[in-house]
């Protein structure tokens, strides 16, 4: 199902990056989920104010915050504080994210309904 959702994002996006304004109101109290080259590749609880929790799907979850810087939406998250910048644009199927730094090398789909739930594990403990 993930792959067919992410054919249906493929598509071209819109010819502007989306402003802050824009993409706070498109994601503030929503789960995405993003795909990449047909696979899954993370999902991020958008709260308010800015707030952020992202997982890889793999139980384990960070907490951050984005914010604007220009035309990019950048991120910080609490084991990453260095800025994590994408360009944000509507795509016919929803967003897509291009990563600032390398535009070549990584773009994500937002993949709709997968039938995947975020789920974020309580912290390690142990040795």
């Amino acid at each position: 199902m993930l792959i067919a959702a992410l054919v249906l994002c493929s598509g071209a996006a819109s010819s502007e990056p989306m402003s802050a304004a824009e993409f706070e109101a498109y994601v503030t109290g929503k789960t995405l989920y993003y795909g990449r080259s047909g696979e899954a590749y993370g999902a991020e609880i958008y709260h308010e104010n800015r707030r952020v929790t992202w997982s890889f799907l793999d139980g384990e979850c960070r907490e951050g915050r984005w914010y604007a810087d220009g035309p990019l939406i950048c991120f910080v998250y609490e084991d990453r504080p260095d800025p994590q910048c994408w360009t944000f644009e509507k795509g016919p199927g929803g967003l897509i994210a291009t990563f600032a730094s390398d535009p070549t090398s990584t773009e994500l789909y937002e993949a709709q309904d997968i039938g995947e739930e975020m789920v974020c594990l309580g912290p390690k403990i142990g040795v």
